[in-house]
């Protein structure tokens, strides 16, 4: 029996909720919510996504009425520990893909790709279903680099209604693919949607992935800088040094901030 509210805690990262869970607790989260019935989506956020928000309250706002806000990022599970989540746990993108895709084989989801650059979706949709046998792939789609005309609207959305997915996967940039789903919500009648960004290009071999250490350390983004610097050395070497002056200001109570934005979404865990 599903409860009738599905919650969790969240940590405050400068004033973006980040909910307090592990990739366990992630994708059993998200597997609850769909069985509920509702529909959600699930931001998967680090530095990135937090630092757009301080200076755009709509997208701090996305972001705090996400069904999940899973913890991209070592900062974000590191911030977490120092406000007494101890289970706190980063949920890497591509690695919640795996899990999730694990589990819609157990359950009989039907998965739609939603996002990448032309060819990308549908590769994406043939390595998965060469991973994990009986996974049911409802439909691809690369949309335009702009925004969705009337007509692509209107296709999208009919695709969705026909194809009826679980779980629509958004592959697009942060803020894009974010803004996508709380837009889009409503209109596709899917279930739950979930922003995954570059998880599209690493189980398809467009970026290259880097050891478990390098991770855990909180140093993939230095492995990410070396592969594509051209475009992302401004995000990096302006966001990070930002965030660290920042959050060193929340946590020591020089600075306080407040969100945009009450969730929207719950479903109950039970106590530990």
């Amino acid at each position: 029996m599903i409860d009738s509210e599905i919650t969790h805690p969240h940590t405050d990262v400068l004033g973006v909720q980040v909910s307090a869970v592990d990739l366990p607790l992630a994708v059993e989260l998200a597997d609850r919510w769909i069985a509920s019935g509702k529909r959600g989506y699930i931001c998967v956020t680090g530095v990135h996504g937090v630092m757009e928000a301080q200076s755009d309250s709509e997208f701090r706002g996305i972001l705090n009425r996400a069904a999940v806000n899973a913890p991209d990022g070592m900062p974000m599970s590191w911030v977490g520990w120092l406000q007494g989540f101890r289970k706190m746990d980063r949920v890497f993108g591509p690695d919640f893909m795996t899990a999730m895709c694990k589990l819609a084989v157990e359950r009989g989801y039907r998965n739609f790709f939603y996002g990448g650059k032309p060819g990308v979706a549908q590769l994406l949709s043939e390595t998965l279903q060469g991973r994990f046998p009986g996974l049911q792939v409802a439909g691809t789609y690369t949309p335009p680099f702009g925004s969705l005309s009337l007509e692509q609207e209107q296709n999208i959305c009919e695709l969705m209604h026909q194809s009826k997915p679980h779980i629509v996967w958004v592959g697009l940039s942060t803020p894009k693919q974010e803004r996508f789903m709380a837009q889009y919500i409503d209109r596709l009648q899917a279930p739950l949607l979930i922003g995954v960004g570059a998880a599209f290009d690493y189980h398809t071999g467009q970026i290259r992935d880097c050891s478990a250490w390098i991770k855990r350390a909180g140093l993939q983004w230095v492995h990410r800088l070396m592969q594509d610097p051209r475009r992302l050395w401004r995000r990096y070497l302006r966001n990070n040094p930002a965030f660290l002056w920042r959050i060193t200001q929340q946590l020591l109570g020089l600075r306080s901030y407040s969100c945009s934005s009450e969730h929207l979404f719950s479903v109950n865990v039970p106590p530990e």
